[in-house]
């Protein structure tokens, strides 16, 4: 991976740059899954935050839970959900505009005062589509997508996961930007492109 194709992770469709991660440990809690998929979830976000070196937590001091995982088969169903529209402002237009543009799935990031990450929603509709997906490789990749700001257009052409015989894992360059990007020596959150030469500069050149 080249400077440039680490900036372009992080350069925005409007051409803004921004990197962001999470400032406080990660907190948390699904809805809508069984039990057995609870525990793959878990053992996503335990993995990634490993690659990191960031921490989890039982509960957050400020919002008990601050990444939440809603799985529904339609839209709709997040209208009924407690108190979620005092979570997500504008729920009601959310739910529309997904069901206007047929989507699956869609995250909500949270950012505290200096710009880090301090709460991630994540939506998943599990259509025909999502359905089909193993239950690792979805929470793999929600989670990947979900320890930083990626830009909104990062995976566009390319999934941050790849296929290694019979098992899907986490693309290596993707796993170096990761582990870069939370580099105590480096600020939780960047809007200067200059960024991406720094977080290159750590990753690992391959033998």
């Amino acid at each position: 991976m080249t400077p440039h194709q680490v900036q372009a992770l992080f350069t925005r469709g409007d051409g803004s740059f921004l990197f962001a991660r999470w400032g406080r440990p990660i907190a948390p809690v699904a809805f809508g899954v069984e039990d057995q998929t609870i525990g793959v979830l878990k053992g996503a976000i335990e993995a990634v935050c490993a690659l990191a070196g960031h921490q989890m937590a039982e509960t957050d001091p400020e919002l008990g839970s601050n990444m939440m995982l809603f799985f529904c088969r339609d839209w709709d169903e997040l209208l009924g959900v407690r108190d979620l529209d005092r979570l997500v402002p504008d729920l009601g237009p959310l739910v529309a505009r997904l069901k206007d543009a047929d989507a699956n799935q869609y995250r909500i990031f949270r950012f505290d005062e200096a710009g880090a990450i301090k709460a991630c929603f994540i939506f998943l509709r599990m259509d025909e589509q999502l359905s089909a997906v193993p239950a690792e490789t979805l929470a793999l990749s929600q989670i990947v997508q979900s320890i930083v700001l990626w830009s909104d257009v990062a995976f566009r052409e390319a999934s941050p996961l790849a296929v290694a015989g019979e098992t899907t894992v986490l693309r290596p360059d993707i796993a170096q930007v990761i582990r870069a990007g939370y580099d105590p020596v480096l600020p939780a959150v960047a809007q200067d492109a200059s960024h991406a030469l720094r977080l290159f500069a750590r990753m690992e050149v391959p033998q």
